[in-house]
């Protein structure tokens, strides 16, 4: 997918470990059509050099404020003029706390103080300098100044035993957010409602046990986002997951299924439905005490089905437009997903192999079946899962008032 074509990227690497992953980034900005110019500050040039980015990105390096070529012209001035937005990776605390306060001292710091377009910050640091009260107001003030961040993430950190938030996001996270930039811009989604289902639900066996399934949310939160970034007002119906709520994005928790189905219904009308959500087919008809364990064995559970939250959506009288549900399957993957499309009343289901780690993982693939035939998508991330689904959305729901 060339989804950033000939849209020009200034990526500012700052001074942090994480600088390496930036090498990585360049390549994958030009992978999505992009051109990318590189800006280093002094600190990050001890971490990677600028010929190793220079050469990645085809072109000269940016380093010095006073150089005499660069700045005949008022060179960072016109950096920041002839780029379409600029990416900072990574964003170190120092450089977070220079944009927030106005200090221009260096030529990434006068860049982005300059700049009139979209800036992207991509946060590296460890877990201590992340948390401290001064980098929280920093990144409140750079919020209320409308620059966006992606990350950081969870996990390891280059110091030997040090775990946290602060791990600069991955490459490809971060130019699914450069994607994110440019389509708000066009918004075709704007004035549309939808209704979107994620994660799984935990139904109790007794007040300390429950049955649940792996799903993290993260197919269906990807989608709610980048709905919303298409300028959809969205209502996302969430299952317990351990993600933070979306910005921007109408959120309404629950546990279980039947409290799943009254909150989708309570989110009606809407223009589409994307039932992503993991929902437990089944629950404990009737719950008591804590079971303890004793010499009579396993307990027996009854078991009744839970309601049909798709089916419901897809025959609803107040039925959206469109409505999608997905298909986690182990076995004959297309066959259940064409039998689920014809009894659920949907017009379009996404079907995936759960039998692998797709379900808690990054990636998906999934083939979409509908009643024109099947299509399938390649291994992606699911984040670029949710970026086409949503144009698809989109594509779908434009120039047309009727049901699809």
């Amino acid at each position: 997918m060339t989804t950033l074509s000939q849209k020009r990227i200034l990526l500012v690497i700052g001074g942090g470990i994480a600088a390496y992953k930036s090498l990585d980034l360049i390549r994958r900005l030009q992978d999505r059509g992009a051109s990318v110019r590189v800006v280093m500050t002094k600190a990050a040039q001890e971490f990677v050099t600028p010929l190793a980015a220079g050469a990645l990105a085809g072109g000269h390096v940016f380093t010095d404020l006073f150089d005499r070529a660069d700045e005949h012209d008022v060179g960072h001035i016109r950096l920041s003029r002839e780029a379409d937005a600029i990416v900072v990776a990574p964003a170190t605390a120092n450089l977070m706390a220079k944009l927030a306060h106005g200090h221009a001292d260096d030529l990434a710091s006068a860049v982005l103080l300059a700049a009139r377009i979209p800036v992207l910050m991509a946060p590296a640091m460890n877990p201590a300098m992340w948390y401290h009260p001064a980098t929280r107001r920093n990144r409140e003030t750079l919020e209320q100044d409308l620059i966006r961040f992606v990350g950081p993430n969870s996990g390891e950190m280059a110091e030997k035993g040090e775990k946290g938030e602060g791990r600069m996001a991955e490459p490809n996270e971060i130019a699914d957010a450069v994607e994110a930039l440019f389509a708000r811009g066009q918004q075709p989604l704007k004035g549309k409602r939808v209704v979107v289902t994620a994660g799984p639900t935990h139904e109790p066996i007794d007040p300390v046990r429950y049955i649940a399934n792996r799903s993290s949310g993260r197919q269906g939160y990807a989608i709610a986002a980048m709905l919303e970034t298409l300028g959809a007002e969205v209502h996302l119906v969430s299952g317990p997951t351990a993600l933070p709520d979306l910005v921007g994005v109408h959120m309404t928790r629950v546990e279980t299924a039947r409290e799943m189905q009254a909150a989708v219904a309570a989110a009606l009308p809407a223009d589409a439905a994307i039932m992503v959500a993991a929902v437990a087919d089944w629950r404990v008809e009737a719950m008591g005490q804590k079971i303890k364990k004793g010499s009579t064995g396993a307990p027996a559970l009854t078991l009744v089905e839970n309601p049909d939250i798709l089916a419901g959506i897809g025959h609803h009288p107040s039925r959206p437009r469109l409505v999608i549900g997905f298909a986690a399957e182990t076995e004959n993957l297309l066959v259940n997903a064409q039998s689920k499309l014809a009894r659920k009343g949907a017009d379009l289901i996404v079907a995936n192999d759960v039998s692998g780690d797709v379900m808690g993982g990054a990636n998906n693939r999934v083939r979409l079946v509908s009643k024109d035939g099947v299509e399938d998508w390649p291994e992606m991330t699911k984040r670029e899962v949710a970026w086409r689904l949503a144009h698809l959305v989109a594509e779908k729901l434009a120039g047309s008032e009727k049901p699809l």
